[in-house]
């Protein structure tokens, strides 16, 4: 579940007074993003989950020394999980005797930082969609996540193709004026790979 900014600004501005509040909102809003990150580092999701959870508790236990802005906050998590994914990786190839302690290279590094940057426009693509009016919605979410075909949509949804159509090409209007253009580029190379299989 994703939480608006202005939720979490508010959450922000109440920091002082409800700290607990604030841990809920983040749990919320980043838990899943960060799960996906460490995911995408590590490939175990049991693993990515405990990784996420102790960011969490690291914030919790070191809450005074980070500062109460919300994208400090959300550096400080992505850090935290990124940071231990690696150490996680490395304890792996320690214990599988492929490389001793070593800090993680530069392509890790660049790999780690382009699977963060993926992690939050996904984030932003699935939060759009979701937003969207539930004809459009419904639609969107089959033909540009799912990967259906116009045909299988109208066939589940009991509609015509033209009416799916009409909702794809209204989706797409109303994902340009909500997504930043870096994410509607990213959802048009997603369109675009599930429209060649």
């Amino acid at each position: 579940m994703i939480i608006g900014k202005r939720k979490l600004k508010t959450a922000e501005n109440e920091l002082e007074s409800t700290p607990e509040l604030l841990l809920e909102l983040l749990h919320q809003s980043y838990y899943d993003r960060l799960l996906y990150y460490a995911w995408t580092i590590i490939h175990d999701k049991e693993t990515s989950r405990d990784l996420v959870q102790e960011a969490f508790i690291c914030y919790w236990n070191q809450k005074e020394q980070v500062s109460a802005n919300i994208v400090q906050i959300r550096n400080f998590l992505y850090v935290n999980v990124k940071n231990a994914c690696l150490k996680h990786l490395r304890h792996d190839k320690v214990v599988d005797k492929y490389l001793g302690l070593q800090d993680p290279d530069p392509v890790e590094e660049a790999s780690a930082l382009n699977k963060m940057i993926q992690a939050e426009v996904l984030a932003e693509i699935y939060a759009a969609i979701a937003a969207l009016p539930e004809g459009c919605r419904t639609i969107s979410k089959m033909g540009y996540l799912e990967g259906l075909k116009n045909q299988e949509i109208a066939d589940q949804l009991g509609i015509s193709i033209n009416t799916v159509k009409t909702q794809k090409k209204r989706a797409l209007q109303l994902l340009r004026l909500k997504l930043s253009p870096e994410s509607f580029l990213a959802l048009t190379f997603l369109i675009q790979h599930f429209n060649r299989y």
